[in-house]
Formats: structure tokens, C-alpha cells, sequence
């Protein structure tokens, strides 16, 4: 079944159950003698309005984005809080100051409370029922997702055994690969062995491989970055059995695999919620920059132009999220066709390319402003790893391992690297700002943009850009 499909079928649930939730409700209110719509094509007509309500609560909190992959008591219980979290929301946007203070346990506003039983119990059950049909259709085989194990230990083992014993946990055991330097046997309990780790890659592309299980018995630093490596811009689900000090040192968020624990390696930890907030501020921000000192972009437009010859704006191609190009617009600050002067290079801090204005807009950071516009458009966000030209992506991706990793989000107009790390000028500074980049991927928060912004505008203030 096509995720999109899954998508809509949740929706179309979601609809029926919310709108009968409001629909029984206003129909219990009038039986109870309290004023209520009875008319049905009025009642439904407020009931989708509410609809819309509860529709941007549901994703906001992520509830169209992680339903599968939770089991259906974690399924409910996040639900029930999103639930009530409306309902007190609804509670407060209908206070009625002059008669809810003065009798504040009024019969009609207490009803509330069966509303949230309502939606709770219908909304629920839709919900779980789905999630069961799913099940069930893994357990018969439909929709299991391709997997292979890297390993060939007692960890491996445990792991085919759980994952054949189980099949509604959603893995079609493809076969496993060796890790270099031990024992290969060609099958462990049918399961073939398709190959060794350096060839990962490959493999996952020839078998279409969606998950890879990481079940080594002992694994060291540069193993697991070569295999994290070969998984880099493949789209595959990761995951990994911890070791002991994972655990005691609380560094495993871990999911259950019938009594083996595993890591989910993903540079993504920020809530449903937090990701919905910051494209929604990064949209409104923009445009309110945009709009906002337009009388002062429009002067810069004017000074660019009579300080060199050539167009206003910059183009290039840029890499973006999980490795799609994009085109991204800056001031022009360099003189008109500088790239063809040179091809592509590291500017550097004396570049001779760079216009009298250009150099400037460059130490206060405003040749960035139009990359506003790639943020609107979704190919940017204000805050992530700094957009890299494609012809470095590939020569770095070859060069470092894990640099593909930055690639898992959106690259922003500043971020953690850019005013922590230095210029780029060779290939030891890359390294370093990449190392700041995968900090950022696996501690980024709102909390954490707001702190990368300030001492952007700090950097801006002082005329400290590159």
C-alpha cells in the first residue's frame, strides 16, 4: 500500500470520526435541553469548520507523519493527549467571562467533557482499527518493508530469528551482509549472504533495500563510520543494536525488536511539532523581511548596479535536502562571470572577484537576503548546514566520511557551522564544519535556532561575515 494511500485513508477516518464526535455531542446537548443546532446539513456544516481545528492540531503534532511506526497502546495514548490539549484550547476560546466566572461549573460548559470522551473513543477506535488492518496485512506478507543485517555474529542471529518470528513488525529478511575480517557462512536459517560491507551500497540499490539492521557483536568507530557511509543519500531506515555503555550513558533512544533493543540512527530528533513550527517560521519571517525594508533592498539593488556591470542576482546550483539540487539566488557580489574566470573554486579572503559593494554586503551578510525566496519556496530553511555547489558535494563525499549526512535537512541561510567554524580554504576546515554541521543534526531544537540567529545578527551588527 502506497504511503500516500495510507495517508489518505487516515484523513478520510479521521473526517468521519471527528465530524460524528461533534455530530453526537451537539445532538446530546439538545436531548439534555441545552441550546444545540439539530438541523443535520447546518450541524455539518459547523462540524467541518471544527474539522479544520483538530485537522491542523493532528499535524502540528506529527499525527500523519509517525502512526505506523508506533505501537497502537503508544498509538492512543499520544492521541489522547493531542486530544486533550484541543479540547482545553476550545475550552478557553469559548470562556464566556461574564457567566463561566461567576458559575463555574455550569452543567452546559461541563459537557465539554463528553465531548472529549467522544472524540477520544471514536477517534481512537478508527485510528486502532487501521493500525490493525496494517498489522494484519504484514503478518500475511502485504507491505513488509526489504531489509538486510550487517553481521554475521550472535547479535545477527537474534535479530533474524526475532524478525522471522515476527512478521508484523513490518521486515522482509532479504539476507545479511559480513563485516570484513570474520567468518562468512552462505546462509544462516535460509537467509542468504549477499555480500560484505564494502559493498553496501550497491547491494541496497539491487535488492531495494528500505531498512538496514547494524547487529555487529563488536564494532569499532571507523567500521560503523564506513557503514553509516555507504548508507549516506540511500533513503534507507538505519538501525542499530547498542552496545552496554550506549545504554548506561543514556545515548540510545531505542525502539523494542522483541526483546532487542534498537538505536534508530537519525540526525532528526526534534518533535513533529518543532519541525511544523520552524518551516512555519521560516515562512512568515521571510516574508515579513521581504516586504518589510523592500525600500532598502530596492537601494541595494540600485548601488549593485552602479558599482559593476553585470544582473542583480546571483544564480548557482546548490545541493539541497537528501541531495536535490535546487537554484539559489544571492546579490551579486562578485564581478559577472567570475565562476567562468576560475571554475569552481573556495573564495577566499581576498578574492579579487568581488566587487566594492560586494565586499560590503558580503561583511554584513546582506548579499544573502534573496536566498529568503528558497526559503519560501522550501529549499532552505534560516537555520542548517551551509548549501554546497554539486561539484564539492561529490569530491567531499568521496573525500570525508559521514559528509553526506548533512544532506538529511534542509541547508540554511546560517547555521551552527557557519559561526562556529571557519572560512572554507581547505579541505581541514571542511572537516571541522562538518563536525559542527552533525552536532547540529543530532542536538537541533527551536531553542537552538534562536540562539544560531542572535549570533548571526550579532555577526551582522559587527560587519564580521565572510
Amino acid at each position: 500500500m502506497p504511503n500516500n494511500l495510507k495517508r489518505f485513508l487516515f484523513l478520510l477516518v479521521d473526517f468521519i470520526m471527528i465530524n460524528a464526535a461533534f455530530i453526537l455531542w451537539s445532538l446530546l446537548r439538545a436531548r439534555m435541553g441545552f441550546f444545540a443546532r439539530t438541523d443535520m446539513v447546518s450541524l455539518f456544516q459547523l462540524s467541518c469548520i471544527i474539522y479544520l481545528f483538530w485537522l491542523f492540531l493532528f499535524i502540528f503534532f506529527g499525527h500523519y507523519l509517525t502512526w505506523l511506526t508506533r505501537s497502537r497502546t503508544d498509538e492512543f495514548i499520544s492521541l489522547t493527549k493531542t486530544i486533550t490539549i484541543g479540547l482545553v484550547l476550545i475550552f478557553l476560546f469559548t470562556v464566556d467571562i461574564n457567566e463561566d466566572f461567576y458559575n463555574p461549573f455550569r452543567l452546559s460548559r461541563m459537557l465539554i467533557i463528553a465531548y472529549w470522551g467522544l472524540m477520544v473513543v471514536l477517534v481512537g477506535m478508527g485510528r486502532l482499527a487501521l493500525i490493525t488492518l496494517h498489522r494484519k496485512m504484514l503478518e500475511a506478507g502485504i507491505g513488509l518493508r526489504d531489509t538486510i543485517i550487517v553481521g554475521t555474529g550472535d547479535k545477527a542471529r537474534e535479530l533474524a530469528v526475532n524478525i522471522q518470528a515476527s512478521p508484523a513488525l513490518g521486515y522482509r529478511l532479504c539476507g545479511y551482509v559480513a563485516e570484513p575480517k570474520t567468518r562468512q557462512e552462505e546462509k544462516f536459517r535460509a537467509t542468504p549472504l549477499l555480500g560484505a560491507c564494502s559493498n553496501l551500497r550497491e547491494l541496497i540499490n539491487k535488492y531495494n533495500i528500505q531498512e538496514v539492521l547494524i547487529g555487529l557483536d563488536r564494532r569499532s568507530e571507523k567500521n560503523l563510520e564506513a557503514i553509516l557511509a555507504q548508507c549516506e543519500g540511500t533513503g534507507v531506515g538505519l538501525k542499530i543494536i547498542p552496545s552496554l555503555s550506549d545504554l548506561l550513558l543514556g545515548q540510545a533512544r531505542t525502539n523494542q525488536l522483541y526483546g532487542s533493543p534498537l538505536i534508530e540512527i537519525t540526525p532528526q530528533l526534534m518533535a513533529p511539532w518543532e519541525w511544523q513550527v520552524k518551516r512555519f517560521s521560516d515562512i512568515v519571517f521571510s516574508l515579513f523581511i521581504l516586504v518589510a525594508f523592500l525600500p532598502f533592498w530596492l537601494l541595494m539593488a540600485l548601488c549593485i548596479k552602479l558599482d559593476s556591470r553585470g544582473p542583480l542576482f546571483y544564480k548557482q546550483k546548490r545541493v539541497g535536502m537528501n541531495g536535490k539540487e535546487y537554484t539559489m539566488i544571492k546579490f551579486r557580489s562578485m564581478v559577472e562571470g567570475a565562476e567562468k574566470m576560475t571554475g569552481p573554486v573556495w573564495a577566499s579572503w581576498d578574492d579579487p572577484r568581488v566587487t566594492k559593494f560586494g565586499r560590503f554586503m558580503r561583511r554584513a551578510r546582506l548579499d544573502e537576503i534573496p536566498q529568503l525566496l528558497n526559503v519560501i519556496k522550501g529549499d532552505m530553511s534560516w537555520v542548517g548546514p551551509r548549501p554546497e555547489r554539486p561539484f564539492f558535494v561529490k569530491q567531499f563525499t568521496r573525500q570525508i566520511p559521514l559528509y553526506a549526512r548533512r544532506l538529511r535537512i534542509r541547508p540554511g541561510i546560517t547555521g551552527w557551522a557557519q559561526i562556529k567554524g571557519q572560512y572554507d580554504q581547505k579541505i581541514e576546515h571542511v572537516k571541522e564544519k562538518l563536525a559542527y554541521d552533525l552536532f547540529y543534526l543530532e542536538n537541533m531544537s527551536l531553542r537552538m535556532d534562536v540562539k544560531i540567529i542572535l549570533s548571526t545578527i550579532y555577526t551582522m551588527l559587527r560587519f564580521r561575515g565572510h
